[in-house]
């Protein structure tokens, strides 16, 4: 059994890799790269007239996406050249061209164009702004991609992770400390994160900055965020908090200061200093809403639950009663809610459900008005009962044919027992195999509710993000719903074991 384990593990880590090097490949090399700025009208209306800047703007963007390797004249001679002054030397002569235009030619040293010729010999093109400075873009391949994705998907914090050119003296160590609050904590210096490991009151409890998975950074969408924080962070307003700060001092603020990272000394302000006593400046906030994931999750859970406490009962009343009227009734039921569109049938409940002073958008009341959940679950719950009702139903039918029942009413048993001893036991068991994966895809949300809803959740995230050519918050939400997917299903396969002793996942020999 733990081979099995093992090795479904693997192929399923495979798959996770391959779906989501497919979907890079699809994102990044199919699409062209122009489409990301469609929705960054602001900066792009910003630097209209402005050739340069707008050139530069682009291939920063793209850079860093991911799209290719841009260097200015002035990185290529810091990193290329052991004379940066000669290599960054540019003159130019004015001439006129044949419309009467003064136009300048610029003339680059020695060095200089011989760091140009090392990056073209590294397979970089080299370009000119306007202005004469020089630029060189390395254009990366498809495979290019997918390594370099792979390359920076896990990331270790550790005390050489800051370069701060301003903080030379930087200590780097690794040690046991106490919080601001004096609660114990495994505290960096050097590392991106102050804190390794702390404890608070949130769930899990004990939590960890050591490991951390590297998506990218969303744009054009929540530009410079990475893309698992903005699922992962709360939202809402800023809530402020009555803190003590890490110099000593106490104030009301909204940071979160398990969650402070560096910040470069060159970008201190005199606020950074009336609350911290070193660089550890850069920190998240308290806000007063859920995340995204959270929302969608308590949503998908709970109304999971209400659809099995509905469906369970009423497809073992249809196979109790095959052929009368209660299974007639569920039929019919089930009959209308396959037929019935989606989107039709939440418009009609959430009609009726307004003219009994449910709120008709969940943003009305918000979070913590319970009036805010009642529709939208009772509908998730409902759209969910007809699948589970007709297959709890044929399995126990099924079974209600099988010689062991045949043989149990031989030796008196009644009716009830055998459903509730024998059949519902057997027929449960494909129940329980889907089961673990409906509870953990609760986090991708749902897509035509929260969106008639306007519920703030990871349901319309996907669909926004292709329309947006947000591609990194894309190959995320990619990664997470595959892994999901796929692991639920080792899960439930190794739940019917446990439900079932007699299911067998290996074959002989334990292969």
């Amino acid at each position: 059994m733990k081979k099995y384990v093992f090795w479904r593990v693997v192929r399923a880590i495979i798959a996770v890799f391959v779906v989501t090097s497919i979907a890079i490949l699809m994102v990044f090399t199919m699409i062209p790269k122009d489409k990301i700025f469609q929705q960054d009208t602001a900066q792009m209306q910003k630097l209209a007239g402005k050739p340069d800047d707008m050139t530069n703007y682009k291939y920063s963007k793209w850079k860093q996406l991911g799209y290719l390797d841009y260097q200015r004249q002035a990185e290529m001679c810091n990193s290329a050249s052991d004379n940066y002054k000669a290599c960054m030397a540019t003159t130019y002569t004015t001439y006129v061209d044949e419309y009467g235009y003064e136009q300048k030619e610029y003339s680059y040293s020695e060095e200089a164009e011989k760091v140009f010729g090392a990056y073209e010999a590294k397979g970089y093109t080299i370009n000119y702004f306007l202005s004469g400075e020089a630029y060189a873009v390395k254009e990366y391949n498809g495979l290019e991609i997918i390594f370099n994705f792979y390359k920076n998907l896990i990331v270790v914090d550790n005390p050489w992770q800051v370069q701060d050119p301003d903080n030379p003296d930087l200590e780097r160590s690794v040690y046991f400390g106490t919080d601001a609050n004096g609660v114990p904590a495994l505290m960096c210096s050097g590392c991106e994160h102050n804190y390794l490991i702390y404890f608070d009151s949130n769930f899990p409890f004990v939590h960890q900055n050591i490991v951390s998975m590297n998506f990218g950074l969303s744009y054009p969408t929540y530009s410079g965020e990475q893309t698992l924080g903005v699922i992962n962070s709360n939202q809402g307003s800023l809530v402020s908090k009555e803190q003590k700060f890490p110099n000593g001092s106490s104030g009301t603020s909204p940071n979160n200061f398990h969650t402070c990272t560096y910040k470069m000394t060159s970008t201190l302000d005199h606020m950074d200093k009336q609350k911290f006593d070193d660089n550890y400046a850069n920190c998240n906030s308290y806000y007063s809403d859920p995340s995204m994931v959270t929302t969608s999750y308590t949503f998908g859970v709970i109304s999971l639950i209400l659809a099995y406490a509905i469906a369970l009962p009423a497809g073992i009343a249809m196979a109790r009663n095959k052929g009368k009227w209660q299974d007639k009734l569920g039929i019919v039921y089930v009959n209308i809610m396959i037929s019935l569109p989606s989107l039709a049938f939440i418009y009609f409940l959430k009609m009726i459900g307004f003219q009994f002073g449910m709120p008709d958008k969940f943003p009305v009341l918000g979070y913590g008005n319970i009036k805010s959940y009642i529709l939208p679950i009772i509908i998730l719950a409902l759209l969910s009962t007809a699948q589970v009702i007709i297959w709890i139903r044929r399995y126990m039918v099924d079974q209600s044919n099988a010689d062991y029942v045949k043989f149990a009413r031989a030796k008196g048993l009644s009716q009830k027992e055998i459903f509730r001893k024998h059949i519902l036991k057997n027929a449960i068991i494909p129940i329980v195999n889907g089961i673990p994966q409906s509870i953990i895809l609760c986090i991708s949300g749902s897509v035509i509710t929260e969106t008639v809803f306007a519920i703030p959740g990871m349901g319309k995230m996907l669909p926004d993000s292709i329309k947006a050519f947000n591609n990194n918050m894309v190959i995320t939400l990619t990664f997470i719903f595959t892994a999901l997917s796929i692991f639920s299903i080792l899960i439930g396969d190794i739940l019917m074991t446990v439900v079932d002793p007699r299911i067998q996942l290996t074959a002989k020999g334990g292969d």
